[in-house]
């Protein structure tokens, strides 16, 4: 009898130890593929639905063909697809007025973010008839796509695609300053064709620095004269008539206070309750730890050095990379606005895409209030564009005024000059037109409809993670200057910072606090990381020549508290040296101190360029030329890396220029092998820019 307990025990036992084991290797090896598989999914619901201007619209999966573009093209009769790669808003702008002017033609268009779409579909496109796909695609920095296009263009490139018979066409957006000019537009029209498209026009450039907006009417000109051509089209003979359709319908409310929008970029009441992972559809609001003066009393210019708070976030960061900052507009020109237009701001509206397909279904986050979409959704300060005037123009109740707006938006040779000398010379924004032209009364839905987005202005982080692994370093100068109709213009965001220091300093102590008004959130700003390939080399040994007039030097401070960082742990770093330039040694000369410590610490070797400190001007390209020998046996004999950072329009090619110089004189090369050096320098990341124009 003594014998059966125990025999029950054994079993028992046995049967614990096989759900132990069994357990055990599901929690060990099953778990965590299947969450990683989960989370994946998660992340993707989470994310896809707060899209600027899709905030309250979930989105399917991009693997199912339910909610897919093309199924949406087919359910509302859409023939034309517009894409955009666009990291200001300009690409997407443009997009959205092809998607305009393809009414005229009687085409129904459909505008597309790539990166909310499965682009695999481009394939079935082909299957509708008198299909059309156009690409507006913006390139930036090394010649890299936008984020948002980033995917489909690595897409695009991989082995084994086919879109046989796929009608196209391309529009770049580019700067001609910069190498890689519309690198991105150029390679994907170039790829298209490769894979069997049928181009429709030929490839569009347009650049920046010059008149984009003529560019791109230039362009869209050929197009539609190509796209009628194609498909014997004639234009509507009412020309004028899809000028005044709406985009978006307005939805008066009441709405629940819940469901209302206070100036969040994606998810609501995402300010009051913050939530990891931070990026540009869920921004960190960083508060503002310390701010200072660089330039010194008496300058009659500001630069402002801040530091942003980032502990306890999960924030990442490398020396080299952008911190993007979201602004809000100054006050004065929100309210004027309201002023200008009779207008209630406080009144809480929606704006809701009259497509019921469209993958936009609204221009910025709603519903909320105009104040809130004036403050922190629209861009205010931006010079309108020519299709912006032509819009508004129905709404100036004077001939004069109508005529003016009318013929600037016209794109008549006429019209051209008189929008440079009216709007572009004269730095006119929205604010300003409304008030030179009292009898234009547009109504401020429509306004809001138009305007640009907002978008957040980036900065190169001038700190190292190493020194300040909880701390984002800003380097600002204050944008403030008078236009030649005397009104004073400010930068969005640096009026921000401008505006938290002063009130800061006005307090008269060192450090802020969470009681003091900032310009978004009190004492605060939203921002997130925007990685970048702006690297130190890997090897500590290897030598860095840096050259940055101005706030250029920010990247390389943080370069230079890395290696000095590397130095104090005993790790042996390669020559560290340093052109920098601005004006006057006693007004602008940035972090004076700071460069003299690591002279002394024998971690940098410094040269400075006082521009105005003699009669004859010197630049940071005078002393390089003055130093070619030494730079060029730092290049071609020690493998020394090159990076620049400032200006891309000047101060950037003087510099490519005399790279090429320093390799005919002291390499002995000709023009032609001197350039391909520095080429083959560029592409083996031994030569990097961070530039803007």
């Amino acid at each position: 009898m003594g014998f059966i307990p125990f025999l029950a025990f054994d079993i028992t036992s046995t049967i614990v130890v096989l759900i132990i084991t069994v357990i055990g290797i599901y929690w060990f090896w099953l778990k965590p593929r299947l969450s990683s598989s989960n989370n994946s999914n998660d992340i993707l619901k989470t994310i896809r639905p707060l899209r600027p201007g899709n905030e309250l619209v979930g989105k399917p999966s991009i693997a199912s063909h339910e909610g897919s573009f093309v199924d949406r093209m087919l359910h509302s009769g859409k023939t034309m697809v517009v894409f955009y790669g666009s990291q200001t808003g300009t690409a997407e702008d443009f997009a959205q007025r092809m998607a305009k002017q393809a009414k005229r033609y009687g085409i129904s268009a459909a505008v597309c973010d790539p990166e909310e779409c499965d682009m695999e579909e481009l394939q079935r496109l082909i299957a509708i008839d008198k299909h059309l796909a156009v690409f507006c695609l913006a390139t930036y920095g090394e010649g890299d796509p936008t984020d948002n296009a980033q995917e489909f263009y690595e897409w695009l490139r991989e082995d084994g695609r086919e879109l046989q018979n796929l009608h196209y066409a391309v529009f770049g957006l580019g700067n001609k300053t910069y190498e890689h000019y519309n690198a991105i537009g150029k390679n994907v029209d170039k790829r298209l064709d490769e894979l069997g498209g049928v181009r429709i026009c030929e490839v569009g450039l347009g650049d920046d620095d010059g008149n984009i907006e003529d560019d791109f009417m230039a362009w869209t000109t050929t197009f539609w004269e190509n796209v009628c051509q194609k498909y014997e089209l004639v234009i509507n003979a009412d020309g004028s008539s899809f000028i005044s359709m709406r985009q978006y319908k307005l939805v008066d409310g009441p709405f629940p206070p819940e469901t209302v929008f206070a100036g969040e970029i994606g998810r609501i009441k995402s300010y009051e309750k913050q939530k990891p992972p931070f990026d540009l559809r869920n921004p960190y609001l960083a508060p503002v730890l310390a701010s200072r003066e660089l330039f010194e009393e008496g300058c009659l210019r500001s630069c402002l050095h801040l530091e942003l708070d980032i502990s306890n976030t999960r924030i990442k960061y490398e020396a080299g990379d952008h911190v993007a900052v979201f602004p809000s507009n100054d006050v004065v020109l929100v309210n004027r606005i309201g002023e200008l237009l009779n207008a209630n701001l406080d009144e809480v509206i929606s704006l809701v895409n009259v497509d019921e397909d469209a993958q936009k279904k609204n221009p910025f986050p709603c519903p909320c209030s105009y104040r809130t979409a004036l403050t922190y959704y629209l861009d205010l300060t931006s010079i309108l564009n020519t299709q912006i005037l032509k819009d508004i123009a129905q709404y100036a109740t004077e001939e004069n005024d109508k005529a003016l707006l009318t013929l600037m938006g016209s794109y008549s040779e006429e019209g051209k000059v008189k929008y440079k000398e009216w709007v572009l010379d004269g730095y006119r924004s929205v604010v300003h037109i409304l008030e030179d032209l009292p009898s234009l009364k547009p109504p401020l839905d429509h306004l809001c409809e138009l305007l640009p987005r907002l978008h957040p202005r980036y900065y190169s982080i001038s700190s190292s993670p190493k020194v300040h692994p909880t701390c984002v370093h800003v380097t600002a100068v204050i944008v403030h200057y008078e236009t030649p109709t005397k009104r004073t213009v400010k930068g969005v965001a640096t009026n921000c910072f401008k505006e938290l220091y002063t009130k800061h300093h006005a307090l008269g102590h060192g450090q802020h606090n969470k009681e003091e008004n900032g310009c978004h959130v009190a004492g605060r700003f939203p921002i997130y990381i925007r990685k970048s390939t702006f690297r130190l080399p890997f090897k500590f040994q290897t030598p860095i020549i840096m050259i940055g007039p101005g706030t250029g030097l920010a990247p390389f401070r943080g370069f230079i508290q890395e290696r000095h960082h590397y130095k104090t742990q005993g790790k042996p770093i390669g020559e560290t040296i340093l052109y920098y330039g601005c004006r006057n040694h006693a007004e602008d000369y940035l972090y004076r101190d700071e460069l003299k410590y690591f002279v002394d610490e024998k971690v940098l070797e410094l040269y400075v360029a006082f521009s105005r400190d003699q009669e004859e001007k010197i630049y940071v390209t005078h002393l390089l030329k003055k130093h070619g020998e030494k730079i060029w046996k730092l290049i071609k004999d020690q493998n020394a890396s090159v990076y620049v950072c400032g200006d891309a329009k000047s101060m950037a090619r003087d510099v490519h220029s005399i790279l090429i110089d320093i390799s005919q004189t002291y390499g002995e090369m000709t023009p032609e092998r001197a350039s391909a050096f520095v080429k083959e320098l560029t592409q083996k990341g031994r030569y990097s820019q961070d530039v803007w124009s």
